[in-house]
């Protein structure tokens, strides 16, 4: 027997993404986290909250694995779940689902499809806020870093951070004020709830969910896939023991600018080749983390398919991959690294370098040492930098 639409809600799904950034050879909701696809996750939670009709948005050439997706999960929920085509902008696709919501709908949710891990519960405080009056509401999280202004390589203010929330998926909305945004917005928008805002309405915030991450880029799927996946779960990593893991990076000298290493700027000295800053130190020591906690190495989550990380410095690839570890519960014991160059001499700054590493990996011991080579192969020609870094993960 079908479920009738009590309360009178409707959920837009939108899986019409390319998913370009996570280069994973398929539209981002169809790849899968396990023997099932993002799409189909998503969809577990969007049928477990309290909501009625379901409208799943996906590109015109998946509209078929879309309704797969849709028949695996529905259950008795399936005549209240529809699958449409969606355009060529977000925005776009999120107006194909409007035109199908049902006409006697009050309240409209839109869900990122890549948030597949959010739990039911982030649904039900949505549609509350909404219920009790509120033209929109979205989930949001604290923002816990410190947010820099930057022009170029130079930190010129901090953002007040008390001020910032980052906001997720769904959102939601009284089915008029959202109708009639959609109807007279000729602006694309980042998201919905911007787009509601523009039109002269306030929106409120509602606890967020740390499950409720966007699947984004090839990291991201790696933590989702651990999260849904028994054998890869984070009590069994951690219940391993402790790891030890080894990484090495090379770069050449070359080009006009200056030298970055070990997290400090060598003014004078002539820069290293590379995506980002070509910081051999520190790269030797995010590809020995991420071999101790069998996360793959450098490459797959800082390649040069990822512009983000284009010119970034030691900081930024440190915490990051620190970010990682945390979320597959290993703490960092202690990085060993040492450096084979002719130049920069580091015997002057080796302390200041140790402390730089040190803050970046949030105060995880890191002991730096160097060697010439005594002239031999490419470091002790002056041709370039290697480096090899030991690290030691315990269980968080």
């Amino acid at each position: 027997m079908a479920i009738s639409p009590v309360p009178r809600i409707a959920v837009i799904v939108v899986a019409a993404g390319s998913g370009t950034r996570l280069s994973a050879g398929a539209p981002k909701a169809f790849v899968g986290l396990d023997e099932h696809t993002i799409l189909w996750h998503a969809l577990q939670s969007v049928v477990r909250a309290p909501a009625a009709q379901v409208i799943v948005v996906a590109p015109a050439d998946r509209v078929g694995d879309a309704q797969t997706d849709v028949r695996e999960v529905a259950g008795d929920r399936a005549d209240l779940i529809s699958v449409v085509a969606g355009g060529a902008t977000r925005q776009a696709s999120v107006n194909a689902g409007r035109l199908a919501v049902w006409p006697d709908v009050e309240i409209v949710l839109v869900h990122d499809a890549a948030r597949a891990l959010t739990p039911p519960e982030v649904f039900a405080r949505v549609i509350g806020a909404v219920e009790g009056g509120a033209a929109a509401a979205i989930p949001t999280l604290p923002v816990i870093d410190t947010i820099k202004r930057v022009d170029g390589e130079r930190i010129v203010g901090v953002v007040d951070r008390s001020e910032l929330a980052a906001a997720q998926t769904p959102q939601g909305f009284a089915r008029l004020i959202f109708d009639a945004a959609y109807e007279s917005s000729d602006v694309e928008f980042t998201d919905d709830a911007a787009l509601i805002a523009e039109s002269g309405h306030d929106v409120v915030s509602v606890a967020g969910d740390t499950l409720a991450f966007k699947i984004t880029t090839p990291p991201d799927l790696d933590r989702a896939r651990h999260l849904v996946s028994p054998a890869l779960a984070v009590p069994a990593r951690s219940s391993a023991g402790p790891r030890i893991g080894v990484g090495t990076d090379v770069h050449a000298f070359a080009g006009d600018g200056t030298l970055w290493l070990a997290g400090l700027e060598w003014p004078g000295e002539a820069p290293l080749s590379g995506h980002s800053d070509g910081d051999a130190v520190a790269h030797a020591i995010v590809d020995a983390l991420l071999s101790a906690a069998g996360l793959g190495d450098i490459g797959t989550h800082f390649g040069v398919d990822r512009p983000e990380f284009s010119g970034a410095h030691a900081d930024a690839f440190l915490a990051r991959t620190r970010e990682l570890l945390l979320a597959e519960g290993w703490r960092i014991g202690n990085v060993s690294v040492q450096v084979q160059a002719v130049r920069p001499r580091f015997s002057v700054r080796r302390v200041e370098a140790e402390a730089a590493l040190s803050a970046a990996l949030g105060g995880a011991s890191v002991s730096v040492s160097a060697t010439t080579t005594d002239g031999l192969g490419f470091t002790g020609r002056g041709e370039g930098v290697a480096a090899t870094a030991v690290a030691f993960l315990l269980p968080a």
